[in-house]
């Protein structure tokens, strides 16, 4: 996502690595949050955005399973106060968090999105808006093959249906970016600033604010 490209040579150039899974909520709320920031902040500064993928559930089948019935056998009794809170985070930002439909392996979209990355950052970045708001809060599969080209059409990825036509292409890369991050990080959201300030999970507008000020000061 860079912003003004070559329009004023006095901004600072903040590089933003974001590492995150597109069954993640707190991924959604993120990047949320991080381009309520951009927005408020392009006078000042241009951006660079790279997304890298994660897997919060590495073994998730691929043929998809009811969300509901996944996390209430991973939560247990915390079930309904994780999702009230996550859907409390979701209200706030104007989102509806659905708990319909089907959860399960997110490879492929992560696949999409390395494709989509080979063709400039802003279609990457759009990619995980459709992915993400399509699967929290529309009842979408992220593993659906159809849903994944709808999102890729949306957002201008040329090619797409011939790139996961091939079960191969993209899973290199990626796995190779996952087994880099995962001995790294903890979860995520994760996002590295210029290389040197990191910031984990859903944080608010000021603290991503913060951190590109100090990144441009450094």
């Amino acid at each position: 996502m860079a912003q003004g490209e070559g329009n004023n040579n006095t901004k600072k150039l903040i590089k933003i690595d974001v590492t995150a899974d597109t069954a993640c909520p707190w991924c959604l709320v993120g990047k949320k949050n991080l381009d309520n920031t951009i927005a408020s902040s392009k006078d000042h500064y241009d951006f660079e955005i790279s997304w890298h993928p994660y897997f919060v559930q590495p073994n998730a089948p691929k043929e998809g399973i009811s969300k509901k019935e996944f996390y209430q056998n991973k939560f247990g009794p915390q079930y309904d106060e994780i999702m009230h809170r996550v859907s409390e985070v979701f209200r706030g930002l104007g989102l509806h968090y659905d708990m319909d439909g089907l959860t399960g392996c997110t490879l492929d979209s992560h696949r999409l999105i390395y494709f989509a990355g080979q063709q400039g950052p802003d279609k990457q970045h759009n990619l995980l808006e459709e992915l993400m708001v399509g699967y929290f809060t529309q009842g979408k599969y992220i593993g659906d093959r159809e849903f994944l080209l709808e999102c890729a059409r949306k957002v201008g990825v040329e090619g797409a249906a011939e790139f996961l036509e091939d079960p191969n292409n993209g899973v290199k890369e990626v796995m190779e970016k996952f087994e880099e991050s995962s001995g790294s990080i903890l979860g995520v959201p994760n996002y590295v600033i210029n290389g040197k300030i990191r910031i984990s999970g859903g944080q608010p507008p000021e603290i991503f604010q913060r951190a590109f000020q100090a990144a441009a000061s450094a």
